[in-house]
């Protein structure tokens, strides 16, 4: 065959080709780009708001079926108008900034005590071997029994608290770096030292960036570890004249007024799910998106 006829047949197949590739882009872009950001929201939406209706449905034949008297098991038709009064008169709003200043600085601290047990246990085998067990030991201890032991140190006072939220979170927080740097490839830290890194540039270029899809899932662990200390913690120590979620569920308990109470207790849980989907969920998406393994739209 002549070389001209050669090049003619590799040239019409280069173009059949690029022709084809265009063909499953367009045909890839329609599929993505054709679903409006209205219906992708909706499509998200929709099980979360079912799942809600059906919650509010079983709460609501528990009543009916007469287990307990309303006032003592009230009903959504009781306890969503105690929570709007609760709104109005301004008490929810002064207590949610005290619990919530508490959980961001309480896990703040676990961050970065969590952050450097981890490192230090997972960069020195000595330190694996000694700690590596007593910190998934202090994970698996309830958050209550150390509240002894805390108002034995720091009397009744938000440090009490902050012990307790620190003790409770920063062991996840350990845990899921530990865990992250133990699924690094081991090429990953040959290739660093080949490259001339120290210890603190592969820490900083190879294991954080290796590890932190696992280390994001430790805060999360973590951060519902904090949250679940920190209201125990609101509940066994009240300080006068800092209004919190917890010191008004107990408050609400201990009058009797069992509506606010289960208004109480739903602002904790939907405080609970918006950090949750807001917050960890939204950057578990950016650091799968951003290695390819979710599509961007």
């Amino acid at each position: 065959m002549p070389v001209e006829t050669v090049d003619e047949v590799l040239t019409q197949a280069d173009h059949q080709l690029a022709s084809e590739i265009a063909g499953l882009d367009a045909l890839e872009s329609e599929q993505t780009g054709g679903t409006s950001r209205g219906r992708a929201m909706w499509s998200a939406a929709w099980p979360k708001l079912a799942a809600i209706a059906l919650a509010l449905l079983a709460w609501q034949i528990v009543v009916w079926s007469k287990w307990k008297p309303d006032y003592i098991l009230p009903g959504p038709d009781k306890v969503f108008p105690a929570l709007g009064d609760m709104i109005r008169d301004g008490s929810l709003w002064k207590a949610m900034a005290t619990t919530m200043r508490r959980a961001v600085t309480g896990f703040a601290i676990a961050i970065v005590v969590g952050c450097l047990l981890g490192l230090i246990v997972s960069t020195f085998r000595l330190a694996r071997v000694a700690f590596g067990s007593l910190i998934t030991g202090l994970q698996t201890m309830p958050s209550v029994a150390w509240f002894p032991l805390a108002l034995v140190l720091f009397k009744r006072s938000e440090a009490a608290i902050f012990f307790v939220i620190v003790l409770g979170a920063a062991p996840s927080i350990a845990n899921g770096l530990l865990t992250g740097v133990d699924n690094i490839p081991p090429i990953l830290s040959r290739a660093g030292r080949v490259l001339g890194a120290g210890r603190f540039s592969q820490i900083r270029y190879v294991v954080l960036p290796g590890a932190l899809p696992s280390f994001v899932s430790g805060l999360r662990q973590g951060w519902a570890f904090a949250w679940r200390s920190l209201l125990a913690g609101e509940l066994l120590v009240i300080i006068a004249n800092k209004p919190s979620i917890g010191s008004t569920l107990e408050f609400s308990r201990s009058v009797s007024d069992y509506p606010g109470m289960m208004a109480t207790m739903l602002v904790i849980l939907i405080i609970g799910v918006l950090i949750d989907t807001f917050v960890f969920t939204q950057l578990d998406r950016a650091i799968l998106r951003r290695r390819g393994l979710v599509a961007s739209r």
